[in-house]
């Protein structure tokens, strides 16, 4: 891997999903805002890709997720009222989120599944790499992924994903990677890809999760790739078909992650994002953990 490709510098985050896990809370609010500790789970999504050098960013979103949009925009009547105020903490908070990249927005239209989704994002990326940011999953800053995937894609070309092992009860609630190795810690070559397997015959315990760096040669195969598992256009049945013809697209390698993760998609993982991410704050911590042992000891 010591070929140098061009460093990317596009990231596409799909944000259309209706959210039903969490009503009625995302009855009138995107479930990418709802809050984790106290910014909207989207931004720190978006703050990753920054992190990891992408300044241009385009959401594929849907109906009623213009509070998207509006977060990533300027506020300045609310900007003006704290001005006058004095309050340089809370504004320099407001002004962050729309200094943060450059933001483009594009409607998916109709629920096709997250291959339709990427797909949507071809007319912006064109002819070059991308990388794809899942809003469920959180990523601990402490614990770089896409930067080290950006880093693969430099040296390999082709695709990265980003793996991570999971319990063998678990593989069918993912797609699941077969691998090889590449003699680099933590680097693998993907063989074939599996969306969401019977446990019995996944190819192994790696998971995709969600962050991928892309080669534009997926926007072809997207438009023939016909509607896979739950009726949708499954990204990994494409992914596949990189992994299966390095002709077409280069090769397919994977990331694992041993990292901090949170899925907040789940209601119970999102509680727990929340827990784990207010105790590790200097400004929160000291009190809440308190308060929390307290509470584990006297009250449950």
């Amino acid at each position: 891997m010591s070929e140098s490709h061009p460093r990317i510098s596009k990231a596409v985050i799909p944000a259309a999903g209706l959210g039903t896990r969490f009503l009625p809370a995302t009855k009138a609010t995107p479930k990418e805002m709802l809050p984790v500790v106290d910014k909207p789970a989207i931004q720190y999504v978006v703050e990753e890709a920054v992190g990891a050098g992408l300044s241009d960013v385009l959401m594929v979103t849907g109906r009623n997720k213009r509070p998207l949009e509006d977060h990533f925009d300027r506020n300045y009547e609310l900007e003006e009222a704290l001005s006058r105020k004095g309050d340089a903490e809370r504004l320099a908070k407001v002004q962050e989120p729309s200094d943060l990249a450059t933001m483009h927005y594009v409607r998916q239209g109709d629920p096709k599944g997250l291959g339709h989704a990427v797909l949507c994002a071809a007319p912006h990326v064109g002819e070059q790499p991308f990388a794809v940011l899942l809003g469920d999953d959180l990523i601990d800053p402490r614990d770089p992924l896409l930067s080290r995937m950006v880093d693969v894609h430099e040296r390999a070309g082709g695709s990265v994903v980003a793996l991570m092992e999971v319990e063998p009860s678990q593989v069918h609630l993912y797609g699941c990677a077969a691998v090889a190795a590449t003699g680099e810690d933590g680097v693998v070559r993907v063989t074939g890809l599996v969306e969401k397997p019977d446990p019995a015959e996944a190819p192994s315990n790696y998971a995709i999760i969600g962050r991928y760096v892309l080669d534009p040669a997926v926007f072809e195969i997207l438009r023939r790739t016909e509607p896979g598992r739950g009726g949708e256009i499954q990204l990994t049945d494409a992914l596949q078909m990189l992994a299966a013809d390095e002709t077409v697209g280069g090769p397919v390698h994977g990331v694992v992650f041993k990292g901090r993760r949170y899925d907040t998609g789940d209601r119970g993982d999102y509680l727990r994002a929340i827990v784990r991410l207010a105790c590790e704050r200097e400004d929160l911590g000291p009190d809440f953990r308190a308060w929390l042992r307290r509470y584990v000891t006297e009250e449950m």
